[in-house]
């Protein structure tokens, strides 16, 4: 609290008739402290010194007073009679030990201020009628000499704040001074000047986060305000600071659009954005955790956020500089700009391959170029990757069979829908299917080149082709004249690759007898194992199961070359192709590099927990246990998910994780900042419940894998609704089992609401909500997948969750629907429910 006694005893120090300075609209007498008088050591002597600012006879004075034995005596004293005090404050600028006064003088009358002198603030200047008035700034460092001005070259501004910033580093104790500069049509532009230890010196690359703060409070603005052509260009500016130049260039683009005269004003920082974009390095998709779900967005090498996270998906940015990122459930392409090249209108985007894409909308495939253009005049039922300028797209009949072609470069089909099956182009040749009994090699234009008659022929390698002489009988090798070199004895017999042929002994799939055969049938490594894997640069993945007697469960994986040689033990539980001389591995505890000689990579990230690294230009990109992060290629950490999602200043959820067994993860919720604890760890014990924390043996084989997450569904007023998901994949099963559960939680209350506490006591909301799902059912389309008399009607304790405007109804997978409809969802509006929602309810009043 301010101590009044403290404005007293300046009071008394001053000359007769002195008046203490006051705030701009603020009386003297009112109870706040006088923002020009302060109480700090200024000479770093331990002892505060009294300091302060006050008119006297028509000029400002600011004096400093040391209090000595017989009191307070004054030690310094600055004053002019063309200039007013309109800001003070002190803080520590130019050293941590001390405080420093920072003065901001400004012209009393028609004057302008310019800062010429060392050990004086300000000359003064006529100023030109209508423009705004500035400040000289002083910050004044006590020395031997007594106070004197470091802030030289002169430095002028409008508005001025003091603060501590956090860079990357966290706070340093040393405080930063902001420098707001009015502009034309009264935009405002802010810049940051630190210390260096000679002078103030600008550093606003060093704080993108305060500027990232002013960049989202003017986008908010911006909203409200979208023809204010100078707010845009405040934008602009904020958001180049923030290491932002992508949303700078949009926000550009619409600034010049509303106001083109202004644009020559801003040149300097549209040369800024144009340096920062010319010298851009790679982008690297960053998911972050928000109130509003996850959310996408690009770093840089350095970790920051160069296009901010605003898509509900990204990917990586491919070769031609376009990225497919998903928004309201549908795919686009951006440029490294963040700008959409084509708006997000698919289902799906392909990756790009030739410089062509397949799109997916609601009548199918289709090719797109990149810039957008539409190729396909019709859409098709299949269009695969490009290849050698021919891609596959299949057609399907009035009875529904498929027939596949070719599509040439410009969309058209070069090669008609005529065969039964297809297979991409290489070295000029692609395997067809004719009829039943008759594959064919084809040229680039469709010519047969070679014709097989045999029920199964697959696709080639090496000059060899996989065949079989009966339905499913076993396999063996033909060449591309049709001629058997290694005649049928393989339940599984894969394409050859630089001489070498992974297969199965086992004729019948009755056993994982995986081998390597070469070009004349001969086994390069024994056929005993439970799985092979190429992995390119001459090396093998050769796995033996980890449970002889149960071999689906998976396998231990050794490093062997293609002659056979082992290189290692069986170390590893996964590995992958190898890229520039290594290969990602884990052994479950930890995710590295391994080299050619199948060992741990040095001078290269090892990560703990089971994923995948790979090499992302400058960075190594970490999929591990389920999350991203991001490294130097040194080890060293420059980006990772986050773990706490701020809901206010108040509430936030903190992420947990949950790993006892290598084949048991779960991410967790817990809510912080409720008041009442009791409450928030009923909570808290409820969400770990709902989220299956529960004992698991950490040397057991499980027979299963399962992995849990959650997200922040919704959150308005004191309502926050998490969504937790598991997948329980029993290995050897076609396909594990999802669930989904929807928790809304009063975080006033701590009380976790059910469906029935939404509607008025008595009411019958099962029979109104079911007779609404079951009119969905009937008559709209988009459930026809719904099971035939499947839907009896909702249970009073229905699975659901809320958004603003609407109840959702859901049910588990295979309960009305098949298995690949997910989780079937019924959208109820509030309006077509409103005269049995207990307006007055906690739940309603709890997110109204």
């Amino acid at each position: 609290m301010w101590d009044k006694q403290l404005e007293l005893t300046v009071d008394k120090l001053l000359p007769c008739g002195a008046k203490i300075l006051a705030a701009a609209g603020k009386a003297p007498s009112d109870e706040a402290p006088s923002p020009f008088i302060c109480l700090r050591d200024l000479d770093g002597d331990g002892e505060a010194e009294l300091a302060g600012a006050y008119r006297w006879v028509g000029e400002t004075f600011f004096t400093v007073w040391k209090n000595g034995a017989d009191g307070w005596y004054a030690v310094q004293t600055l004053s002019s009679r063309k200039a007013v005090i309109c800001d003070l404050h002190t803080a520590p600028v130019t050293s941590s030990e001390k405080f420093d006064v920072i003065i901001g003088w400004q012209a009393d009358g028609e004057a302008a201020l310019i800062q010429t002198r060392h050990d004086w603030p300000f000359v003064l200047t006529t100023r030109e009628a209508g423009e705004a008035e500035p400040a000289a700034l002083a910050v004044y460092e006590w020395t031997q000499r007594g106070l004197l001005n470091r802030a030289m070259p002169p430095l002028s501004y409008h508005k001025l704040e003091v603060a501590d910033l956090e860079s990357a580093a966290g706070v340093d104790g040393i405080a930063e001074i902001i420098l707001w500069q009015q502009e034309e049509g009264g935009v405002y532009t802010a810049d940051v000047y630190k210390w260096n230890g000679e002078r103030l010196q600008q550093a606003n690359d060093r704080f993108p986060s305060y500027f990232q703060q002013i960049a989202a409070q003017l986008r908010e603005q911006a909203k409200e305000r979208p023809e204010d052509a100078s707010l845009w260009y405040q934008l602009a500016s904020a958001e180049q600071k923030a290491g932002l130049p992508a949303q700078a260039v949009h926000s550009l683009a619409t600034a010049v659009k509303l106001r083109p005269s202004s644009a020559g004003k801003w040149q300097s920082v549209i040369r800024l954005i144009r340096s920062e974009l010319q010298t851009r390095a790679a982008l690297y998709p960053a998911p972050v955790k928000t109130a509003e779900g996850t959310k996408w967005g690009y770093i840089d090498r350095n970790g920051r956020f160069i296009i901010s996270p605003r898509f509900d998906y990204a990917e990586d940015f491919q070769n031609n500089g376009l990225a497919v990122v998903q928004a309201n459930n549908h795919s686009g392409l951006i440029n490294q700009l963040g700008i959409f090249v084509v708006g997000p209108i698919y289902q799906s985007i392909a990756p790009f391959s030739e410089g062509r894409a397949a799109v997916v909308d609601d009548r199918g495939f289709r090719v797109i170029d990149e810039r957008g253009n539409m190729l396909t005049a019709t859409p098709y039922s299949y269009i695969g990757t490009y290849k050698e300028g021919r891609a596959v797209f299949t057609k399907v009949d009035a009875q529904g069979r498929s027939h596949y072609g070719y599509l040439d470069l410009s969309g058209t089909e070069i090669i008609p829908p005529v065969y039964m099956s297809a297979n991409d182009f290489q070295d000029g040749r692609a395997l067809v299917q004719v009829r039943e009994g008759e594959f064919a090699l084809i040229d680039r234009s469709g010519k047969a080149l070679h014709s097989y008659q045999h029920p199964y022929v697959g696709p080639p390698g090496d000059g060899l082709l996989a065949f079989s002489e009966t339905e499913s009988g076993p396999k063996g090798y033909i060449n591309e004249s049709g001629e058997v070199v290694i005649p049928p004895q393989f339940s599984v017999a894969l394409p050859f690759e630089a001489g070498r042929a992974i297969v199965n002994a086992s004729r019948d799939f009755s056993e994982n007898l995986y081998g390597l055969i070469d070009k004349t049938g001969a086994y390069v490594i024994k056929p005993e194992y439970n799985d092979i894997n190429m992995l390119g640069a001459g090396r093998l993945a050769v796995g033996r199961a980890k449970d002889p007697s149960k071999p689906y469960i998976g396998s231990a994986y050794a490093i062997t070359d293609t002659d056979g040689r082992f290189l290692t033990d069986f170390l590893y539980d996964q590995v992958a192709e190898y890229k520039e001389g290594v290969a990602s591995a884990t052994d479950g505890q930890r995710t590295f590099f391994i080299d050619r000689t199948g060992h741990v990579a040095r001078n290269l990230p090892v990560v703990p927990g089971s994923g995948t690294l790979t090499l992302e230009g400058e960075l190594v990109k970490a999929f591990v246990d389920q999350r991203i992060s991001y490294y130097d290629r040194s080890g060293k950490l420059v980006w990772k998910q986050n773990t706490a999602i701020p809901l206010t200043g108040q509430y936030r959820v903190v992420e947990h994780k949950y790993a006892p067994n290598r084949d048991y993860l779960v991410y967790y919720p817990e809510i912080r900042g409720m008041a009442n604890r009791q409450a928030q760890e009923a909570v808290n014990q409820r969400l770990r419940e709902l989220s299956q924390i529960k004992p698991i043996d950490p040397n057991a084989q499980l027979d299963y894998n399962y992995f849990g997450d959650f997200a922040v569904a919704f959150f308005k007023n004191r309502l926050v609704e998490l969504e937790l998901t598991g997948y329980n994949y029993p290995f050897g099963a076609a396909h594990g089992m999802p669930t989904m559960t929807y928790v809304p939680i009063d975080l006033v209350s701590g009380r976790i609401y059910a469906l029935k506490d939404l509607f008025k006591p008595g009411s019958d909301y099962v029979r109104v909500l079911s007779d609404i799902v079951g009119n969905q059912i009937k008559n709209n389309p988009e459930y026809s997948y719904v099971f035939p008399d499947s839907f009896k009607g909702i249970s009073p304790d229905q699975p659901f969750y809320v958004k603003e405007n609407a109840l959702y109804l859901y049910f588990a997978p295979y309960e009305i629907a098949p298995y690949a409809a997910g989780f079937p969802t019924f959208r109820i509006p509030f309006s077509q429910i409103a005269d049995i929602i207990d307006e007055n309810g906690d739940f309603w009043r709890s997110f109204h």
